[in-house]
């Protein structure tokens, strides 16, 4: 992985509490707040200058966050992705390594795959009465993509900590 471990585990604490609440409110409301998108950002900012190996590397990982919300503006327009959703993803791309988005992408894919048929699985077995009123167990094919990106950024996070360079 291009991300460092010591960049890792400096945003590890600080994203994941963030990353469980978005996926909580998703499964809860089927939203992302933008409360979350701002403090999710916010820490880039902050502790990205203690965490980042330099400043130009900092700049350009600040970077990835106009392009994603460009292109998240472009899919949820064309209604691909929810505008949480757009929003979520460019708040978490400055703390991917550009050299890591394969790495990302497919980590995303078997989140999303493990969460979609884990969150169809618990919906239709008891375990659905430990959150009975969940918006998103009767949103019919809509499915609350926080579980899964919210997992993603944790589980990129939690990997660079272990095998970052």
């Amino acid at each position: 992985m291009a991300i460092t471990s010591y960049s890792a585990l400096w945003f590890l604490p600080f994203v994941l509490p963030i990353c469980f609440y978005v996926m909580f409110t998703d499964m809860a409301q089927m939203r992302i707040t933008n409360q979350a998108v701002v403090v999710l950002a916010g820490v880039f900012v902050l502790i990205g200058l203690f965490a980042m190996p330099s400043l130009e590397s900092y700049g350009w990982r600040l970077s990835h966050l106009a392009v994603m919300l460009l292109v998240g503006i472009a899919l949820n327009a064309g209604g691909v992705m929810g505008a949480g959703d757009a929003k979520f993803i460019a708040a978490a791309a400055p703390f991917v390594a550009l050299e890591d988005a394969r790495t990302v992408i497919a980590l995303l894919a078997a989140t999303l795959l493990a969460a979609y048929v884990t969150h169809r699985f618990a919906k239709h077995t008891p375990l659905r009465r430990l959150a009975p009123d969940w918006v998103s167990w009767d949103k019919g094919k809509k499915f609350p993509m926080g579980l899964a990106l919210g997992a993603t950024l944790a589980l990129y996070l939690a990997l660079g900590t272990l095998f970052g360079a």
